[in-house]
């Protein structure tokens, strides 16, 4: 059993906050873990994230963004995730392939076989073994995310917000991808309505976390 799990889903869909009480979960149930995201998760990835999240980057060419996303996860791959299965851990990750596919496929609509070509090349034959998709309507999360970004702005600290800027059907194309994802993929991923309230959303993923992990 692949004892790696995904969080994924359209800006403002609530993932970060329930891959975090995930690792709550497992921390209160003495299981050992890696939390980690992406694009990020090194230094190197985390240097990455910065230039493809930067509102000052806005012109970025499609397939500029699908590289980076691609180098920054050859280097989370390599120096977090599959040590960290070496070990026997459990990884949580927030973002992998998936969210390559559903961004930089249907939302940048880059063509299919270079996305998968991009996937192959920088994960392998690494797949989660359960991915949780936080699903939700773009407008709703883009309305959180704006929120969300509000309140984390300071004179000292954005937020990073390029691709929150993008035109609305851009965020609906990417819910297209991630729909049909979950469609061919029934057995791994999750489809979670990110509109309940995330105490609720957190009980449903633990309750999928201890059948996936076989916890008593």
């Amino acid at each position: 059993m692949q004892r790696f799990i995904t969080f994924e889903g359209i800006e403002g869909s609530g993932k970060s906050t329930q891959a975090a009480r995930a690792a709550e979960f497992l921390s209160e149930h003495g299981v050992a873990f890696v939390a980690t995201r992406e694009p990020g998760g090194t230094g190197i990835g985390d240097a990455v994230r910065r230039i493809l999240l930067d509102p000052a980057n806005a012109g970025m060419a499609p397939l500029t963004e699908l590289l980076l996303v691609g180098a920054a996860r050859v280097q989370h791959v390599e120096e977090v995730i599959l040590p960290a299965l070496a070990e026997g851990k459990v990884v949580l990750c927030d973002r992998f392939e998936d969210s390559t596919r559903a961004y930089q496929g249907f939302g940048r609509q880059i063509p299919e076989n270079l996305v998968t070509l991009l996937c192959s090349l920088t994960a392998a034959e690494l797949k989660p073994g359960l991915t949780f998709l936080l699903d939700l309507p773009p407008e709703e999360g883009l309305r959180r995310a704006r929120v969300r970004n509000r309140d984390l702005a300071t004179e000292s600290a954005r937020p990073e917000d390029r691709i929150d800027r993008e035109e609305i059907e851009f965020h609906r194309r990417v819910r297209e991808g991630y729909v049909l994802l979950a469609r061919d993929h029934p057995g791994r991923v999750r489809v979670v309505n990110a509109q309940e309230t995330p105490d609720k959303i957190a009980r449903r993923i633990s309750r999928d976390l201890a059948l996936f992990l076989k916890l008593g």
